[in-house]
């Protein structure tokens, strides 16, 4: 089909849309909030003890509160806090702490692997059934590798941002207000910069499939887009309407299940616009070693070729 064109635009999103309605992502997404709840505190301690190790453990928790607060307000952000801490493993016995270490990364990787569920549905593809124990080594060890590429992120995140900090301050003192809107355009860059590439690295890993990178980084653009404006809808819907309110002491817990039920289904509908993108563009996409095309996948194929 060529080069991208913005007349491209509208045939790709309702063939997107089509497909994502298709795919059940009301359910999916439930599935995904239902998995974080449980994944979250091992997902969080372990970015906090890698990319504590670079920039101490306080700083890291302190910026994870940070972002948690800007997208679910400062309750949210204090309640996960406090499970954090409540979650660390302060046991003296050996056994315990490997034990403890154990359930953790388990328990954190359980929310990737079924993410990686979730985009092989959306994109017609399943585990080939001979290589079932593999795979699922291999998953597990590729969710805790995005796990660790996500602390490495942060990591430079945090780096940037303290250095645009100090910046922006200089700036600020020496050429006046004016600058400080300047600043908090390149640090908005910076945060989309690094979303961007996170959903790049979801896209290209997680699923068991062969995509090229020039689909995968369109795709992941699109859904960084779509997961910014619908972070700011968020955040402005949980300050004025308060969901949570009639929940009392589970309000947290169900305040946390809505925003990722919310920002899952934008990140499907992102992970569907990069399957059409390579299908429109005739880029390749197919099932990886250890996998393959779903039956229902051979039958539209089959149907295709016959039309």
């Amino acid at each position: 089909m060529g080069k991208f064109k913005f007349s491209h635009l509208k045939p790709l999103l309702a063939s997107t849309t089509k497909r994502w309605l298709g795919a059940e992502p009301f359910r999916q997404s439930a599935l995904i909030s239902y998995y974080a709840i449980f994944s979250i505190p091992g997902l969080l301690i372990i970015i906090i003890w890698a990319a504590g190790v670079f920039f101490g453990e306080e700083a890291v928790q302190g910026e994870i509160t940070q972002q948690i607060g800007g997208a679910m307000g400062p309750d949210a952000a204090q309640s996960l806090e406090s499970i954090v801490y409540s979650a660390h493993i302060s046991t003296s016995s050996w056994v315990m702490k490997i034990v403890g270490i154990g359930a953790l990364v388990f328990g954190a990787t359980t929310l990737f692997f079924q993410l990686q569920k979730s985009l092989n549905y959306l994109w017609d593809v399943e585990p080939d059934p001979d290589n079932n124990l593999k795979k699922f080594i291999l998953d597990r060890a590729s969710s805790l590798g995005l796990i660790l590429v996500i602390a490495f992120l942060l990591l430079i995140s945090l780096l940037l941002s303290s250095a645009l900090a100090i910046l922006s301050d200089w700036i600020t003192g020496n050429f006046g207000d004016s600058a400080y809107f300047m600043m908090e355009g390149f640090d908005f860059i910076l945060s989309f910069v690094v979303i961007s590439l996170l959903f790049a690295l979801m896209f290209k890993f997680l699923p068991d499939v062969e995509i090229q990178w020039k689909s995968v980084w369109v795709g992941a653009l699109a859904t960084a887009l779509l997961f910014t404006i619908g972070k700011t809808l968020l955040g402005i819907y949980f300050g004025m309407a308060d969901p949570t309110s009639g929940f009392g002491a589970a309000g947290t817990v169900i305040l946390i299940m809505v925003w990722v039920n919310y920002t899952s289904l934008i990140l499907f509908f992102g992970a569907e616009f990069t399957h059409e993108y390579a299908h429109f563009y005739g880029h390749s996409i197919k099932p990886s070693s250890h996998a393959k095309w779903t039956a229902s996948r051979l039958r539209e194929e089959e149907q295709r070729r016959e039309a």
